[in-house]
Formats: structure tokens, C-alpha cells, sequence
């Protein structure tokens, strides 16, 4: 099974002070796809420069050719389907077609309650699963349709027009990122791909050895679910973003570490693994010129 390598760029660099470079830095290098968090600020970054994810990825485009450009990921946290589309529809165009949405239904953290009335509670998990459930529908209709009208409980569309569409036919692709039943569902019956962070519960005091099994556990209930969709689970990709895993840190150590990371989840059936550009004094610190090496041989060397 052949496997892609992609990275995550985080939008916290000044365009003209090392933004612009690390993107096109990233085609220099192969990766398949850069990708970016699309988040009004994220966790250590909250207090320091961060930048919209759209323009970002809208300005990369224009400095690229070949290389695919997306968010990891896009949620209803502070979306609408409607604007979104449009949005994503002129990225679509602008990017001659490079694009991957990424899509989730939110966390908690800055980006859920930054848009809340004081007072306000937070949304449950129940209804963030609710929302996503509404949201993903809407945004497949508004991408592939000229014209939408749709009232539902959460998001509505009056006679929303995207003409002319997307580029890449019917829509641009979605990687849902998903692993309770119903982002699943969605993932099934709605996407191209499907992404996964691994096990958050062992994020802290699990194993690598354990992280493997819940990933193949993850797998099975995704395919489980395509089966009952009647769809073939091999149509969609197994995206795998990295960080998040108990052994985070270790694929960038070296290019063995990152084979043997690498070679092992291949095993379990994912299409692309994702790494982080290395970031500075934070959770993605690492050497870059190890990065850069991995960048270059380590799919070669795995084989």
C-alpha cells in the first residue's frame, strides 16, 4: 500500500518573515499537502501572532504550483456552510484545484466560546455532534449545487448561490476527521477521507503499542460503518495527523524513528501520515534538519 507524506504548517509567521518561505519551502521538499490549523488561535499560541487560515492558505496558493493546500481542520466553531462555501469555492479557483477540506466537529478551547454571549454556555458535546451533523450535509449541497435553499436548526440557506462551483468536480474533497459513531456516519457518507489524531486518553500515560491497537480499532469501526453505508472503505484515505499519539514526539527524532513509525501504521491500513513543521520552543519543537531529511528520504527508505 503506497503512503503519502503531508505536513501542517501553522499560521503563526508574518507572511513576509518566514510565511511565505516555509510554503514554499514545503513544495520544495514533496510533501504531498500542506495543510493549516483553520482556528482563531490554538492552545501555547493563544498570546502570540496567529493568522487566518483562508488567507493563509490563499496566499500559499499564489506562491505554489503542484503542492495540495488544505485545513486540518475546519469546524463549526465559528463556520457557516454559507460563507464558507464561498470562500472555499474562490480558494477552489484561485489554488487551480490544489484543494482538501479538512473538517471536524470542534473542540472546546478558545476557538468554541470566543463567539459566546457572556453568560452563555458553552456548547455540549451532544450539540457540537448535532451541529456537525447539519453542517456537513449543507456545505456538500452548497459546493456541488448553484443554487440552495435549506432551513434547518442550526444553519440555513435562502437561495445561497456558488456559481460557477468548484473546480475539482462535484466538490473539492473533505477529510472528516471523526472517531464517535456519528462523525463516522458523515465521514461514510460524505467524505474522501477520514483523519484521526489517535486516542486522546493516551495522549499523557498510554503507550505506543497501545495507541496502535486503538488506531486499529478506530479503523474497524470506520469500516464498519462504510459496510452498513454501502460503501467501500477503500475508496476513502486514512489520514493520520501526528503529535497527538503517546510516542508524539519520536517520528521526527530520526529518519529510522520515522520509518519505523511510519512502516507500522501503514501496516494498519493508513494512505498519509501528517506532520508538524517544526515550531520553535512548543509541543512541535524539533530539528529541522532532521525534518527536511525525513521530508526527503524517509517514504524512499521505507519502500
Amino acid at each position: 500500500m503506497s503512503l503519502r507524506l503531508s505536513t501542517v504548517i501553522l499560521p503563526y509567521r508574518r507572511w513576509n518573515e518566514g510565511g511565505r518561505s516555509t510554503w514554499t519551502r514545503a513544495e520544495q521538499l514533496g510533501f504531498h499537502t500542506a495543510y493549516t490549523y483553520d482556528h482563531l488561535s490554538w492552545r501555547t499560541f493563544r498570546d502570540g501572532p496567529w493568522f487566518g487560515a483562508v488567507p493563509t492558505l490563499t496566499a500559499a496558493a499564489g506562491v505554489t504550483e503542484t503542492l495540495r493546500l488544505g485545513t486540518l481542520v475546519t469546524s463549526p466553531n465559528f463556520r457557516h456552510p454559507v460563507t464558507l462555501a464561498k470562500e472555499l469555492i474562490s480558494l477552489d479557483d484561485i489554488s487551480g484545484g490544489r484543494i482538501t477540506l479538512g473538517v471536524g466537529a470542534g473542540g472546546t478551547g478558545f476557538d468554541a466560546t470566543a463567539l459566546l454571549n457572556s453568560g452563555q454556555e458553552p456548547w455540549s458535546p451532544r450539540e457540537r455532534a448535532d451541529r456537525f451533523a447539519e453542517f456537513v450535509p449543507l456545505l456538500d449541497r452548497l459546493l456541488t449545487e448553484d443554487a440552495v435553499t435549506q432551513e434547518g436548526r442550526f444553519y440555513s440557506a435562502n437561495e445561497a448561490r456558488n456559481i460557477p462551483g468548484c473546480v475539482q468536480r462535484p466538490r473539492l474533497p473533505f477529510a472528516v476527521a471523526a472517531t464517535g459513531p456519528r462523525g463516522l456516519k458523515l465521514a461514510a457518507r460524505y467524505g474522501q477521507a477520514w483523519v484521526t489524531t489517535g486516542d486522546p486518553k493516551l495522549y499523557e500515560t498510554g503507550t505506543p503499542e497501545q495507541s496502535v491497537e486503538a488506531l486499529r480499532g478506530q479503523l474497524g469501526k470506520l469500516s464498519e460503518v462504510c459496510a452498513a453505508a454501502g460503501r467501500d472503505v477503500a475508496e476513502l484515505d486514512k489520514v493520520l495527523l501526528t503529535g497527538f499519539t503517546p510516542d508524539r514526539s519520536r517520528p521526527l527524532r530520526s529518519v529510522d524513528a520515522f520509518v519505523d513509525f511510519a512502516g507500522r501504521h501503514r501496516e494498519l491500513g493508513f494512505t498519509e501520515i501528517v506532520i508538524h513543521w517544526p515550531i520553535p520552543d512548543s509541543d512541535f519543537a524539533a530539528d529541522e534538519k532532521v525534518f527536511e531529511k525525513i521530508a526527503m528520504e524517509g517514504l524512499a527508505q521505507l519502500g
